[in-house]
């Protein structure tokens, strides 16, 4: 890890956690603090990250500032029955230009990818999730995100990367390793309808908020992403002041913290980041408190991943198969370990494409095949294989 591109926790937080219960959170992190250095990362399976950048976060100048509020609220809560060991690096500070700092996180984010180890993103603007899928680069992989968030942040083509144009630039710019997109609780009234139609022709997903609130609508977005972002624009105002664009409507806090915990528990999630945190409006340190009981949602959801995802052998599933009066059969698993579905996507064997083979679905997406309805996820994926 280099060491250069990261600056160590605030002292003020590492000496109010020397005084601290040992019981709590923070007592179990490895902290790069300016006494220490960086910490060792042998065996740690997620690791903190913030990033104090803001410059191309729209309307809300000033998010990555002050993310020690969200260290010292998480590093007071106390564990689950966990045996996750987290580090936290410390942040990155705000380069010369976007560019570096870009640079910077993207080195870091693909280090620890290639190290098996969970990126946790805060602060800063939700153009990181630009940066954040970049990193998958090296990986040679095709990649599915899952946003949280009010808004599309498609831009227009010609607009330079910012919090609320990253989307278009993902779609259009090469390497091009996006499989599937899903934004997860978007408000019409901030989005065009020729950008929700865009979105539909590109066999995208994308869940109003009211529909996003049944949560067991969307376990299975979480399920099948790669990267998971949230932009704190999704909670509304009330529960999460600190963000310059939030509204009125959006999540409540324990559904946003049962989000954080579907992205945790997901065998395929690798990266999570929380975006558009802004202190300079956090009543009472607020917002602060919810994203820290979202990170800890987070990793109690990694602790308690039961790893049936990826399809490995047929002895762990139970196969049903749905006869359609006009097409092929529809193949659905159910884990024996967590009785979570998938539906089968047929593709060939040497298909770039076939660790998509497998789309997480509901039993309500089973049930609908036996009434030969077939499963719109089912559609999306076979239009983006042909």
């Amino acid at each position: 890890m280099n060491q250069d591109f990261l600056t160590p926790v605030k002292e003020s937080i590492v000496t109010y956690l020397e005084q601290h219960s040992n019981a709590c959170l923070g007592k179990t992190f490895r902290i790069h603090t300016q006494e220490d250095g960086l910490p060792d990362l042998e065996n740690v399976q997620i690791a903190i990250l913030g990033v104090q950048e803001d410059r191309n976060s729209e309307n809300n100048f000033g998010c990555g500032e002050d993310l020690h509020f969200i260290r010292r609220k998480l590093y007071d809560l106390f564990p689950g029955n966990w045996n996750t060991q987290i580090a936290d690096l410390g942040n990155v500070l705000k380069g010369n230009s976007v560019t570096d700092t870009y640079f910077a996180v993207s080195e870091i984010i693909t280090e620890l990818l290639k190290k098996n180890i969970i990126p946790v993103i805060i602060g800063g603007g939700q153009d990181l999730t630009y940066v954040n899928y970049r990193a998958y680069d090296s990986l040679e992989q095709t990649v599915n995100i899952a946003a949280v968030d009010s808004r599309f942040d498609l831009g227009k083509l010609d607009d330079a990367l910012t919090s609320q144009s990253y989307l278009s630039k993902i779609i259009m710019q090469e390497p091009n390793n996006l499989f599937n997109y899903s934004n997860v609780g978007y408000q019409t009234y901030f989005n065009s309808q020729d950008e929700i139609q865009l979105l539909d022709s590109l066999f995208f997903d994308a869940y109003r908020l009211g529909n996003a609130k049944e949560l067991k609508n969307i376990e299975p977005v979480f399920r099948n992403a790669d990267i998971v972002s949230i932009d704190l624009g999704s909670v509304r105002q009330s529960e999460a002041p600190a963000n310059n664009n939030a509204s009125p409507n959006g999540f409540y806090g324990e559904e946003i913290c049962a989000i954080a915990r579907y992205a945790g528990l997901s065998d395929k999630v690798t990266s999570f980041g929380i975006y558009e945190y802004n202190s300079k409006l956090d009543n009472n340190h607020q917002t602060a408190h919810l994203i820290a009981q979202m990170i800890w949602y987070f990793i109690e959801g990694v602790n308690f991943r039961v790893k049936d995802y990826p399809f490995s052998g047929k002895e762990n599933y139970q196969k049903f198969t749905v006869l359609l009066d006009d097409d092929d059969p529809l193949t659905f698993y159910k884990s024996n370990k967590s009785g979570r579905w998938w539906i089968e996507i047929k593709i060939l064997s040497d298909n770039k494409y076939k660790r998509h083979a497998l789309i997480p679905c509901t039993y309500n997406d089973y049930t609908e095949a036996t009434k030969q309805n077939i499963p719109e996820k089912w559609y999306k994926a076979m239009r983006k294989l042909v």
